[in-house]
Parts: structure tokens; sequence; C-alpha cells
């Protein structure tokens, strides 16, 4: 063999050693990085709770820096709020938070020590701190702080360490605790009613269904504040009106609840507000809602008659009905299109001096 083809070879074989050793290195490389993944995945806590547990947790502790502190309890088949008062739970809240446990994950660490907690909104004076038990035991304990570009940065409880969890909903932890109790008052079919009766300081107000039609009948108050006799004929009695009401209360939820110490009107609702009675066809029961003083601006505070005791504050929407005058159970009226007695329209928005009829003209 000639010695240029020699070199050539060795030349070959050196090309052939080093390539063999690249890919050696190359799969090392990855073998390493691979199990660096793995170990880094390895060592992140676990967070979210499994299905069996999640349906088995019997207490709920959330204490939370800007909103009252506030303990969910399962008592039976129903959730109740324990603290800072006795109350019966929103079941659909508690069912949301109850699934957002479980689809919580730990995806990676942005310090192993506790050094950067104040940073992060992570010491206990700040942080939404959620404890939830099976039994006596815990099952989740967790620190939510700040949400940054990486992420919602949180902490485990009982061990250090700052890290970035998916899946968190703030919205369903940082509830106030009004928005933890259950709203919904009533609940019926507006079409199942067959009578009602409105009682207030105007006079009271009687409403029968016969074949779906409503009829209505109105009693004022003397000089005395007692109930005269119902007068004869309500000429402009709307029984549209009357079907206004019955979609106002047939879903009726409160949208706050009354303070502890507020002076709410309730002992004399028919003075302060009015009281609504309604009852259902086929014995279906009968529901009486007491509403009282106004609470804030102009929404008002009730009471359903029988319930558990809660005092509501319920949308002017609902409560205006109880405190009505004959006015807003009568047609409106609406003089346009009528005659005036000389052969031109009635517009009570025309102007004086104005051409009949052009002071309707829009702008």
């Amino acid at each position: 063999m000639k010695t240029e083809h020699k070199i050539y070879a060795a030349v070959g074989v050196l090309v052939a050693l080093g390539g063999g050793l690249y890919a050696t290195r190359q799969s090392k490389q990855k073998e390493i990085s691979a199990h660096s993944t793995m170990s880094a995945t390895a060592d992140l806590p676990t967070l979210a709770v499994g299905k069996d547990d999640v349906e088995a947790i019997s207490k709920i502790e959330i204490k939370n820096a800007d909103k009252s502190n506030v303990t969910l309890e399962k008592k039976g088949d129903n959730w109740e709020v324990t603290a800072p008062l006795s109350a019966k739970a929103n079941a659909a809240n508690v069912r949301s938070l109850l699934d957002n446990l479980k689809d919580l994950k730990v995806k990676e660490s942005i310090d192993r020590s506790a050094a950067t907690y104040p940073q992060y909104d992570l010491t206990d004076e700040k942080a939404v701190h959620v404890v939830a038990y099976k039994g006596g035991g815990k099952v989740f304990d967790a620190y939510f702080g700040k949400s940054g570009s990486r992420g919602q940065l949180a902490r485990v409880g009982g061990k250090d360490g700052v890290w970035v969890v998916d899946k968190y909903s703030p919205f369903l932890y940082t509830r106030e605790v009004k928005n933890w109790r259950e709203t919904s008052i009533l609940k019926f079919e507006d079409a199942n009613v067959i009578q009602a009766t409105v009682t207030n300081a105007n006079g009271q107000f009687s409403f029968s269904k016969n074949d779906d039609k409503w009829s209505g009948s109105f009693a004022k108050r003397d000089k005395d504040k007692k109930l005269e006799k119902p007068e004869k004929k309500w000429e402009k009695f709307d029984e549209a009106k009357v079907k206004d009401m019955l979609r106002a209360y047939k879903s009726l939820t409160a949208e706050d609840f009354a303070d502890e110490k507020a002076d709410t009107g309730l002992a004399e609702a028919e003075t302060n507000g009015g009281v609504i009675q309604i009852k259902l066809k086929d014995n279906a029961g009968d529901i009486t809602m007491k509403v009282g003083k106004t609470s804030k601006g102009s929404s008002r505070y009730a009471l359903k008659e029988g319930g558990d005791g809660t005092v509501y504050v319920i949308s002017s929407w609902s409560a205006d009905w109880a405190a009505a005058d004959r006015a807003k159970f009568e047609k409106s009226d609406d003089k346009k299109g009528k005659d005036d007695g000389h052969g031109h329209d009635a517009d009570p928005a025309g102007m004086p001096g104005m051409p009949p009829g052009m002071g309707g003209m829009e702008e």
C-alpha cells in the first residue's frame, strides 16, 4: 500500500473514532439532561388532592389577608359557613373550590428557601392560606401569594420554598364572607301561583287568577291607617304588573345580608315596607316575604317567614313591589295619539305655542 493511501486510511479511522466518540458524548449528555429533568420534576411537591380525597373533605379553612377568614364545614350532605358566623353555605361556590383542588399542580421552583416569602407575599400575614381536612387530618395545606409572568406563586405547608402553581383560580378562594353564604331565597314557578296579596302602608292589593287571567282589588287605608273595604271596581288595574311582580320573586336572591345590629324595620313590615303573600296551586304551599326598611341605597331588608331567620338585603327591583302604591299595578297614562277634544292629537311632549303634533319630534 502506498504511503498516501495509508495516511488516508488513518485519517478515516480517526474520523470514525471521533464521530463515534461525539455520538457517545451526545447520547450521554442527553441521558444526563433527561435524568436531571426527571429528578427536578420528581423533586417538586405534590399539591393536587386526589378525587377520592376531595369527595371526603369535611372542612376547609381560608385565611385571607384582605377579607375576613372563613371556615366551611360539611354537615351531613350540606355545607355550612361556621366562622365567622353560622349560615348555610353556597353549595355551588364550595363545589367550584373543591373541583379546583383536584387540578392544582406545581410546575417549577423559584426558590428552595423561605428567604423570598416577603417578596412574593407568601408570609403568614400576606398570603391566602388554604387548609382542607379529611376527617381529622390535613389533605391540603398551601399558601398563595403574588401572580407574575411565570404564573401563580405559592408555598406548601411544612415545606420551605417558593413554587409556581398551575390551574389556580384566585377568585374561587378569595370571596368575601357574604359570597360564601347561600343567596337563594325563593324558588317557584310563577305559572303555579293562583293568589297573591301585597299589604303595606298604602293599603292592601289582592290578586286572583282564573283561567290564566288575573283580577285585582284594592283596599285603601283610612285616616286611622286601618284597611277599608275593597273598592268595587279597579278600572285601571293591569294584570301584566302582577306578572312582573311574580317574575321578580320567583327566583329571588339576596344581594347582601343584614348586620347583626341593623335597624331592619321588619317587626313592622307593613308600615316600613310591605308584606307579600303568595299562594301556589295544588296545595303546594304559601310563601310570605316581609320587606322592611331600606339598607343601602334603595335596597331593602327582607325576611322569609318560616325560614331559618336569615335577614337578607334584596334589590329595589324586587323590594319596590312590596312597598308599591296603587299606580304601580295600574296601566300607564298615555295621552299620545288621543284626541284632545278639538280634533287634534294631545301630545304631552309639546311646547306651548307649537303646532299640534310638533312637540314629539325626535332630535
